[in-house]
């Protein structure tokens, strides 16, 4: 079963999301900010990061840029998400491996996250 941490100060979002995800077969957790997303990260080694790049403490950009100055840390898959435009996000940090626009549409996620989240050639399925 894939990994996945929720890093979103909007507990809504976060939690809506951490339902979506749980119930198509993923394992999820959530950290309100990019700090305790970190924390997170060191603790339960997820799959992928789903990174809200505006939040209070540590924001997406601040943490992504962390995740890839790290040696444990540089190949994890980041799908990054914003209400702005991608072109803004890009101008703090380009180190992500996809990226959503909020509102998104929760099945274009969902593929979005698969794809992520597939097996080489001759693996299982990532859920």
């Amino acid at each position: 079963m894939k990994t996945v941490l929720v890093v979103d100060d909007e507990l809504a979002n976060a939690e809506v999301l951490s339902l979506i995800l749980q119930d198509e077969g993923y394992r999820v957790y959530c950290a309100s900010n990019g700090r305790q997303g970190l924390d997170k990260v060191i603790e339960l080694k997820p799959d992928l990061v789903i990174l809200d790049f505006m939040m209070p403490v540590m924001n997406g950009a601040e943490m992504g840029r962390a995740l890839r100055a790290t040696a444990a840390t540089r190949d994890l898959r980041i799908l990054m998400n914003s209400s702005l435009q991608e072109e803004a996000v890009r101008e703090h940090f380009t180190g992500y491996d996809a990226f959503l626009r909020k509102p998104y549409n929760i099945e274009k996620a969902l593929e979005l996250i698969d794809r992520l989240l597939a097996p080489e050639p001759g693996q299982p399925s990532p859920r």
